[in-house]
């Protein structure tokens, strides 16, 4: 493939990107508008286009019916559809998103279903008393009976109706040293009706005021069993498969947030064109000319770290500090321009009338998921200046 100058998009990108921009606009975005304001679900349709495009299968090998590409086109992939709607470009992580932590058996039977959008997962792993900090996992799962035993409950599941199935974080080894927290924390694999919460489980929505088109839920186990072979790889390792796929997680991010960022500025010009003040379109007052260059310097800036942080990401190196940077950068850099959209839509930005108040609402939400702004910042820190000492904030 023949590179650009800039040594990141060749053909095959910029054809990717031109794919996702098109369905973005023509297929995401009118459904947004509609169906966001009445909190209804991403429709099926739309997920089985996704399903024929291969946005479920970007990063699942060729040998499973996948696209065998990198983190880059999941990214790319996924700044376009968050300039529609984020739930969309979040929903192409329900298939991208499982782990090489499965067996060899697993990963032959379902790969191909899932990269096609046929069997799609959603993540319980934080709790009520435990975000961030995954250590404080308190869902305790016991062996009983030659099986599993879950009790507890779980928060921030999205998707736990919609999904084919639910990959849970629980306690296994409850006497481990309170220093090593982060061991004694298992996987399991809970299959399921899609559409429905499985028999047993039961769960209550949570009240969100964005990330409409699909529903978040609280999750309640009471002696809820799994047969042994739920467990997924090895027990009590689940929090070291987990931090494995924190950098995809959080270029995935980055790339929402530029895509929600990058919607937010394009209507904001739009807007500004249209809308006559004092007898002239308010693009010409250089207070808004201003405001515009500004939003396109930051997001373009975004776009760029995260281009090099997905990059480092497909080339194997590590890159834990730039990961944590570019989504904190470009998460605070979201919710700045969407709110500057607001302000260039004047009054009718405050209304429900225009998409720019979804993007800032959701745009809200990328500094608080995958880890919010201050765990970024306590990442990047440690790195530059080692671990806080003992006793430290």
């Amino acid at each position: 493939m023949k590179e650009s100058p800039d040594g990141y998009m060749t053909e095959e990108r910029r054809l990717i990107q031109e794919t996702a921009r098109r369905f973005a606009h023509e297929e995401v975005l009118p459904l947004a508008n509609r169906l966001d304001q009445l909190q209804q679900d991403i429709p099926m349709e739309l997920r089985a286009k996704m399903g024929d495009l291969g946005f479920f299968g970007i990063l699942i090998p060729s040998e499973y019916g996948g696209l065998g590409l990198g983190v880059f086109e999941y990214c790319l992939v996924a700044e376009e559809l968050a300039r529609g709607w984020m739930s969309v470009a979040s929903l192409i992580a329900r298939g991208n998103g499982i782990g090489g932590w499965y067996s060899d058996e697993f990963r032959r039977e379902k790969l191909p279903r899932m990269a096609r959008g046929e069997y799609l997962g959603a993540a319980a792993l934080s709790e009520p008393g435990a975000g961030s900090d995954l250590g404080s996992i308190s869902c305790r799962a016991e062996q009983r009976d030659g099986g599993w035993v879950i009790n507890g409950s779980k928060m921030w599941c999205t998707f736990a109706d919609g999904a084919d199935f639910i990959m849970l974080a629980a306690r296994s080894d409850p006497n481990v040293d309170p220093k090593a927290r982060y061991k004694g924390i298992s996987l399991f694999h809970i299959e399921k009706e899609r559409g429905k919460l499985p028999p047993g489980i039961n769960g209550t929505p949570v009240r969100k005021i964005g990330y409409h088109g699909w529903k978040t839920w609280e999750l309640h186990f009471d002696d809820y069993k799994l047969p042994a072979a739920a467990l997924i790889g090895e027990a009590g390792a689940a929090f070291y498969a987990l931090a494995h796929g924190l950098e995809v997680a959080r270029a995935h991010t980055a790339a929402r947030a530029i895509g929600l960022a990058q919607g937010a500025l394009e209507d904001a010009i739009r807007y500004a064109q249209e809308r006559i003040q004092f007898q002239r379109p308010i693009s010409a007052f250089q207070a808004i000319r201003f405001k515009i260059a500004e939003m396109a310097t930051q997001i373009e800036a975004a776009r760029q770290f995260m281009y090099f942080v997905a990059n480092e990401i497909d080339k194997g190196r590590r890159c834990d500090k730039e990961a944590a940077m570019a989504k904190l950068f470009a998460t605070e850099m979201a919710e700045h321009v969407t709110s500057e959209a607001i302000q260039i839509h004047g009054g009718a930005g405050y209304t429900t009338d225009f998409a720019v108040e979804r993007y800032w609402r959701d745009a809200r939400l990328t500094k608080i998921f995958e880890g919010t702004s201050e765990i970024q910042k306590r990442i990047i820190s440690d790195r530059l200046l080692g671990t806080t000492p003992k006793g430290g904030s």
